[in-house]
């Protein structure tokens, strides 16, 4: 998997995206203790407000903004968008109002919401054999997973010496760091962004009717909605069951999300092998078809509080959980990368970002809002339906069709292998 990295221009394309998530999840970090000041034991609502503003920039903003940038080349896009996001974690420091940090996530987030869409649309044109471009995948969903697990360990380390302010100037320097390596890469011509035909509105709408009008893209919607279902009950509601439910220590709680980190790293090392072996359908499909069942057991764990076998239980469905995400996770940009070209991929890539974020609206309040107020068990219930009915929507709009599946050539090419 690590031979894709011998690519200069992937190399320094994949740092960039390291870098720039490690300082995102060290704002987080950040961004957290600064709620703390503001608000003190109203932090919480001041970061739940913060996220729900991270999730309207990514719904609605980025199709906007990646529309009026589409006549943009690559590189200005890239490298504007970390100077952006740079410029507001310097902001965050000297905020001294909850609204200040409102109006500065939302820049922010909407900077994110141009940098990603635009940096996943260049990796086809970078890495154009199928077997470079689905180990550049699994790379891709390593680093996130990484990410979730060093980012704290490097703030806890930082704060050690250095007050909360200082991670906000680490933030800046990762942000720009990214822009460095991106501007640094020599972007091959077909991974120059295109798609600047017809007027914004068109260009907004554009990649909302790819989606509709393919079938396999329609299934990822749905596969979209399977995988917020245990993600939302992972981030949101694992501190309930580790402190509340379970009685155990807060040092657990980083074991617990780590087990979810580990699952999904295990599944995106072994995507390419299953990748060639069985294709993008069984492996995403098989993906969404575990998640309800495991959390029907998160349902019927819930409803049974105590500690002793119930920890080492919530430990193992949440690595089933955060394998099972990673199935369909690792292989899904190949689905956008098939049904797109070059005047159209950057359009298609900026409607899975919005519409997925979208799904984590729905999941979010279902798995805070039900389960403070009717509990935990009937929150994860709540989710399980959710995520049936996502699966099944998925098995019915990306149906099997034997006479167009496939082996990827020995030249690594695609082979439309579904």
């Amino acid at each position: 998997m690590l031979t894709v990295l011998r690519n200069r221009v992937y190399r320094r394309l994949f740092t960039a995206q390291v870098v720039a998530l490690l300082g995102t999840g060290v704002l987080t970090v950040a961004l957290g203790l600064l709620a703390f000041d503001l608000a003190g034991a109203r932090a919480g609502a001041v970061l739940g407000t913060a996220l729900m503003i991270k999730m309207i920039a990514y719904v609605g903003v980025a199709p906007v903004v990646n529309a009026v940038v589409a006549r943009l080349p690559a590189k200005p896009v890239l490298g504007g968008a970390d100077v952006v996001r740079a410029t507001m974690a310097l902001c965050l420091p000297v905020l001294t109002e909850a609204w200040q940090v409102y109006a500065v996530v939302f820049v922010l987030q909407a900077a994110s919401a141009t940098f990603t869409p635009a940096f996943q649309s260049v990796i086809p044109g970078v890495l154009p054999r199928e077997r470079d471009y689905t180990r550049a995948l699994s790379l891709s969903r390593l680093a996130y997973d990484v990410e979730a697990l060093v980012s704290p360990v490097l703030a806890a380390v930082a704060l050690s010496v250095l007050s909360y302010h200082d991670l906000f100037l680490g933030t800046a320097a990762g942000f720009v760091a990214s822009a460095v390596l991106v501007l640094a890469a020599a972007l091959p011509a077909g991974a120059a962004r295109s798609g600047g035909h017809g007027s914004v509105w068109y260009r907004t709408a554009l990649g909302t009717r790819i989606f509709w009008g393919t079938p396999r893209l329609r299934s990822l919607l749905a596969l979209d909605l399977v995988v917020a279902a245990p993600t939302a009950l992972v981030l949101v509601n694992t501190v309930v069951y580790v402190r509340e439910v379970m009685g155990r220590p807060e040092t657990d709680l980083a074991v617990a999300l780590a087990a979810f980190g580990i699952g999904s790293m295990a599944v995106a090392l072994s995507a390419p092998a299953a990748l060639e072996q069985f294709g993008n359908r069984v492996v995403m499909l098989s993906g969404a078809g575990i998640i309800p069942p495991a959390l029907l057991a998160t349902t019927l764990l819930s409803f049974r509080a105590g500690t002793g076998t119930g920890w080492w239980a919530l430990l193992g469905v949440w690595v089933l959980l955060g394998a099972a995400t990673s199935a369909v996770l690792t292989p899904s940009a190949r689905l956008l990368r098939d049904a797109s070209d070059e005047t159209t991929r950057p359009c298609v890539f900026t409607a899975q970002f919005s519409l997925s974020h979208a799904c984590f609206v729905l999941t979010y309040p279902v798995a805070g809002w039900i389960g403070a107020s009717a509990g935990l068990g009937w929150s994860a219930a709540v989710l399980t339906a959710i995520a049936v009915a996502g699966a099944g929507a998925a098995i019915v709009s990306w149906p099997g069709d034997p006479a167009r599946t496939s082996a990827v050539g020995e030249d690594g090419n695609r082979e439309h292998r579904d």
